[in-house]
């Protein structure tokens, strides 16, 4: 076995060729054609996670597929092929692939780790239905990590009152000035820093927004 040469994500352009190589439907070692439909897509994981700038593609890409390569025309591995979007779960000219500079990170951890040890705050969020049902815009605090920069800088979960109501304490709407929607968002977010890296959070505090610094953590 030879590992296959790998390229690069960030200087594709739309338009240009690309190769799928899977086993759609039993059938291995299918090779498909197609190009560049779009750049920096965003699409759902199935526990209803964001995964944000995906390669779009009308290389044909159908169940069995996932997981294998997609192919600049010199053969370089730029992408990892992993949905579709298709009203009748076939081939429906839309389908999507992790970029390769995303791979290249997530690896190595993989191997060193056997998961991805995302950079952290120290807080546990209240899952994003929950939010939208509560009409709530941004990640909702639902507790704090002992000893974490969160519970350092102050940062408050959800709590009960005197009569036993369940009251929202923070509400993380933005990181270093980037907009945090939901939990999924901050996650995304999170992302473009490491371990170690300070940053200022900014809180939704009862009606008051306030900005805290806190040192990023590993997730483990």
């Amino acid at each position: 076995l030879r590992p296959i040469n790998v390229g690069t994500s960030s200087d594709l352009k739309v338009g240009q060729d690309v190769l799928a190589i899977g086993n759609p439907f039993g059938y291995d070692q299918t090779l498909t054609t197609g190009i560049v439909s779009a750049l920096g897509r965003e699409i759902e994981s199935p526990d209803g996670i964001p995964i944000r700038n995906v390669i779009q593609t009308d290389a044909a890409i159908n169940p069995g597929n996932s997981g294998g390569p997609l192919l600049d025309s010199t053969g370089r591995l730029i992408g990892v092929n992993t949905a579709i979007v298709s009203p009748s779960g076939g081939y429906a000219g839309v389908g999507f692939a992790i970029p390769i500079d995303t791979v290249n990170w997530v690896v190595p951890q993989l191997i060193a780790y056997g998961k991805v040890r995302r950079p952290t705050l120290g807080v546990d969020l209240a899952p994003d239905h929950v939010a939208r049902r509560a009409r709530i815009e941004g990640a909702v605090v639902i507790s704090v990590a002992e000893g974490s920069s969160a519970a350092r800088a102050g940062i408050r979960p959800v709590y009960r009152d005197r009569r036993g109501r369940v009251m929202v304490g923070d509400v993380i709407v933005a990181i270093d000035g980037s907009e945090v929607r939901t939990g999924g968002e901050l996650g995304l977010v999170l992302e473009r820093y490491r371990e170690g890296d300070t940053v200022t959070v900014t809180i939704d505090r009862e009606g008051r927004k306030e900005e805290v610094r806190l040192t990023l953590g590993a997730s483990r």
